[in-house]
């Protein structure tokens, strides 16, 4: 099955929706204490992607085998995640291999790609 993954975050929240065939799941949370007012936006879009990948597993909505559309509208994110890129940002670094690594156990299929910031679904819930 298909799925196509939005995520967006700032210093205080993240959210993410993920859309399978006729089904739409929203959702959005408060950082956790570790993370409000301490994270970049960028690293804070690298959480709302770990958050919401975990949770559509979690919930069953994304099952072992299936693919995975992670819509981004950071060109940075996309070069880093899609490549053996290294980023200096250590937190960056283990968003990546937490992503990477729940990709691997359910033998996901990751196509990512550039969308600008008005496409972003998830970015509604920030605000």
């Amino acid at each position: 099955m298909e799925h196509l993954l939005y995520s967006d975050g700032n210093a205080k929240k993240i959210s993410w929706t993920i859309k399978t065939e006729n089904d739409l799941k929203e959702q959005f949370r408060d950082h956790a204490d570790i993370f409000l007012d301490k994270v970049t936006d960028l690293q804070s879009k690298y959480i709302a992607l770990h958050v919401g990948l975990f949770w559509s597993i979690g919930v069953f909505i994304i099952k072992n085998e299936d693919t995975v559309k992670i819509l981004l509208d950071s060109e940075e994110m996309i070069s880093h995640l899609s490549s053996d890129i290294k980023s200096d940002d250590q937190m960056l670094e283990h968003r990546k291999r937490f992503i990477n690594q729940l990709g691997s156990q359910r033998n996901l299929k990751f196509i990512y790609k550039k969308i600008n910031s008005a496409e972003n679904s998830a970015s509604k819930f920030l605000f």
